[in-house]
């Protein structure tokens, strides 16, 4: 989630500039590799080993109800990490699967399998190359996932709706568009807005000592992501902006209390493919 980097990651240098799909995955997938451990040792408990954690809030899918009944679904989780949230979908009686681009969550969904019991089939793959057959979802959902990580953010969205069936549902969480306008810091200082809210040029990290883009994430507003969902035949149906609740004292990367009362961090869209 964000641009929240692990301890002892090397030293970067931040840039806004345009970065191509390919240089994107080169950067991302590498950076999640790195990251992947510090990631579930920190935030493994808030998770849940089968838990759907719709992003910092601490919003559950138990709660929100996006997805529906998944009750004998096909249920494909993009970007799904160590797989907590798909699952949770197979505890609720559905059919969830996994796609992660990191191998190293994948080893960690692994690890969370033979520890619950309840396995997670899952493959290394990318959101716009999406590795399954014509209409083989029900439901396609993305929790903090791949989505803003993606360049080719168009070819995705394609992607998503070839693989679901007629009336599928596709559910993601981002980071709120309008947090873009905000410096990346969980204080007061990250309430005064300092750069405009329509520059869409990404996000980037170089990594110091060699040059190498070493994180990359990209930012649509929220008409954007409407016009990308309309354009592929889906009809958004509800769009949840979940406030930060009272007494959740938990601060990750840019998301806090402090900021968290006054402006919203995470968009969750559902949409159902026409």
């Amino acid at each position: 989630m964000e641009n929240e980097q692990p301890s002892g990651h090397p030293p970067v240098r931040v840039e806004r500039r345009p970065v191509d799909e390919a240089e994107s995955r080169r950067a991302n997938g590498p950076d999640w590799d790195r990251y992947a451990d510090e990631y579930q040792s920190t935030h493994g408990a808030f998770l849940g080993d089968v838990g759907f954690v719709w992003g910092p809030e601490g919003l559950t899918e138990a709660a929100a109800r996006v997805l529906g009944d998944v009750t004998d679904r096909d249920v494909l989780e993009v970007g799904s990490g160590a797989g907590q949230c798909s699952r949770w979908v197979r505890a609720q009686g559905g059919r969830g699967y996994g796609l992660d681009l990191s191998f190293r969550q994948l080893q960690h969904s692994r690890r969370i399998d033979l520890e619950s019991g309840m396995p997670v089939p899952s493959v290394l793959g990318t959101a716009t190359h999406l590795p399954f057959a014509d209409a083989s979802f029900d439901v396609v959902f993305s929790s903090f996932g791949a989505l803003q990580f993606v360049s080719d953010i168009e070819l995705a969205v394609v992607e998503t709706a070839r693989v679901l069936r007629p009336g599928g549902r596709f559910a993601f969480s981002i980071t709120h568009p309008t947090r873009w306008m905000f410096p990346d810091d969980p204080g007061e200082a990250g309430l005064v807005a300092s750069q405009s809210y329509w520059d869409r040029t990404p996000y980037v990290e170089v990594d110091d000592a060699t040059g190498v883009v070493s994180y990359v994430e990209h930012h649509r507003t929220l008409g954007d992501w409407v016009t990308l969902l309309a354009d592929a035949g889906f009809a958004l149906t509800r769009l949840l902006e979940p406030e930060w609740p009272e007494g959740h004292d938990r601060v990750w990367g840019g998301w806090s209390g402090t900021r968290g009362r006054y402006t919203p961090g995470t968009a969750i869209f559902v949409a159902d493919l026409r």
